[in-house]
């Protein structure tokens, strides 16, 4: 990649030396990208301005290397202004991103999933279901997928879930959480009419992800525990 200008969302920056961030971007063609921008000496300074989280922009990236220079970047439309639980929300989806997802990797539809869940996140009555759809592609982008058919099949009223192995019966007892058949198969097909089987989404998910993440703790979690 020489030069390229393209839509991006910027899901974490810090800074580096003087004047200047590293920006970790999400990005429509190369997936995440590590730029680094010089941003002025002044607080007011407009790129430091559109290099927040939320807001969709046109970058354009030069260099040959995985690290790359920020050469122009210019609004692409208006911020995405997310409150409470939603804002929290979509700084969990961004830590996601930065500490799974490898760089330079073309990934559009996780992209596209990116854009439809900060607009989901708008409506507070969709929060938990624009989660889970986002993590449902994000895993997919890292080559995670969920075989249900075990839980059509077996007749056992719970089954645990072994990130080597799936979905297997509880005909005996381990020192796993044990997830409701009825439920599983409700997710399986996407019917979430009844919360408890929200509830055992999230928990399944965050028993999958906590195995990705290696035990790395996710510090937007913090804000609040209860919620994501």
């Amino acid at each position: 990649m020489q030069e390229t200008t393209q839509l991006a969302f910027v899901l974490h920056s810090r800074p580096y030396r003087e004047n200047q961030v590293l920006v970790d971007l999400l990005t429509e063609n190369d997936g995440k990208v590590a730029a680094l921008s010089y941003v002025g000496h002044s607080s007011k300074s407009s790129r430091k301005a559109l290099l927040q989280p939320f807001i969709p922009v046109n970058v354009t990236l030069k260099g040959q290397y995985a690290l790359k220079n920020l050469a122009r970047v210019e609004p692409a439309g208006k911020s995405i202004l997310l409150k409470k639980n939603a804002l929290f929300s979509a700084f969990y989806i961004n830590e996601l991103l930065v500490k799974l997802l490898a760089e330079n990797i073309p990934c559009i539809e996780l992209f596209q999933q990116y854009q439809a869940s900060l607009q989901g996140l708008l409506d507070a009555s969709e929060l938990e279901i624009t989660l889970r759809q986002f993590e449902l592609v994000l895993l997919a982008e890292l080559g995670v997928s969920f075989d249900f058919s075990l839980v059509f099949e077996h007749t056992a009223s719970g089954f645990y879930y072994l990130p080597e192995d799936g979905f297997i019966p509880a005909y005996t007892v381990l020192k796993q959480t044990c997830y409701d058949r009825m439920h599983l198969q409700a997710i399986a097909e996407q019917d979430f009419s009844d919360p408890a089987t929200l509830t055992t989404f999230k928990v399944l998910m965050r028993q999958v992800i906590n195995h990705l993440l290696g035990g790395i703790p996710l510090n937007s979690r913090k804000l609040f525990s209860k919620k994501v």
